[in-house]
């Protein structure tokens, strides 16, 4: 099963290779295309993508000027293979665990009508970049419904949900997973870590008062789809906190 994994990035020289390494040594375990989509970036992110490039034909790259994130995942949804069947993403500061595609592709496979999988996250204060795992003290909490990338999404259900939602500053990729939820697609919830989320200087959402508005947006307008089309369900059971999991 082909699966696209869409990578934006933005200023992220520093860690756009390890994001990059962390799929690439799932190959054995996935058909992997990856597609990164530069949003404008006046650092060097881009020439540390064609650096490994050289080392990986499935890497495609594509550069366009800053339009925000939501945009840049937008781009790569329009760059899908025809021959792609499912559907990832990964953030161009975050880990992919090992075995992360290993524990949910065997479930499509085994489910044609499965739509989603739906995994943990662990926040990472202190990442060892070398072993592209979380340094020793350096794990936080692991949770489940605050990240994109913990999913796994089949191509038709990402066709059905359609473009992300480009007014959004922050925000738009939780806004994506309750549209899609709404729908109640036929899903699994893993309980193995998808994600190493990176804390950092440079994360985004770290605008805090910028984080509260947009996400108090993304609730209403839950809201508003519900009430407009009664065929929409509440989301439930999608947030939750575990301990870290073990491979």
């Amino acid at each position: 099963m082909k699966l696209s994994v869409i990578v934006p990035v933005y200023n992220r020289e520093i860690y756009v290779v390890s994001t990059l390494r962390s799929l690439l040594r799932q190959r054995d375990d996935a058909d992997l295309d990856i597609i990164v989509v530069d949003d404008g970036s006046t650092d060097s992110s881009v020439e540390a993508v064609r650096a490994i490039m050289r080392e990986a034909s499935c890497i495609r790259l594509f550069q366009q000027a800053n339009q925000g994130v939501a945009n840049a995942r937008n781009t790569g949804l329009k760059q899908l293979l025809p021959q792609t069947e499912l559907v990832s993403f990964l953030d161009s500061d975050d880990v992919s665990p090992a075995g992360r595609f290993k524990a949910d592709l065997p479930l499509f496979a085994a489910d044609p009508a499965l739509e989603l999988t739906y995994s943990l996250m662990t926040r990472v204060d202190l990442m060892d970049d070398e072993a592209l795992q979380p340094a020793p003290g350096g794990a936080g909490p692991t949770v489940r419904g605050v990240s994109l990338s913990a999913g796994v999404f089949r191509r038709a259900l990402i066709d059905r949900a359609g473009a992300f939602d480009e007014e959004f500053r922050q925000g738009e990729d939780a806004d994506y997973l309750l549209r899609i939820f709404e729908t109640s697609p036929k899903h699994i919830f893993p309980d193995t870590v998808a994600v190493y989320y990176r804390r950092h200087p440079g994360n985004l959402t770290k605008q805090r008062d910028v984080a509260v508005r947009e996400y108090l947006r993304v609730i209403q307008k839950s809201l508003r789809r519900r009430k407009a089309d009664p065929s929409r369900r509440p989301v439930e059971g999608l947030f939750e906190i575990k301990r870290p999991a073990e491979w």
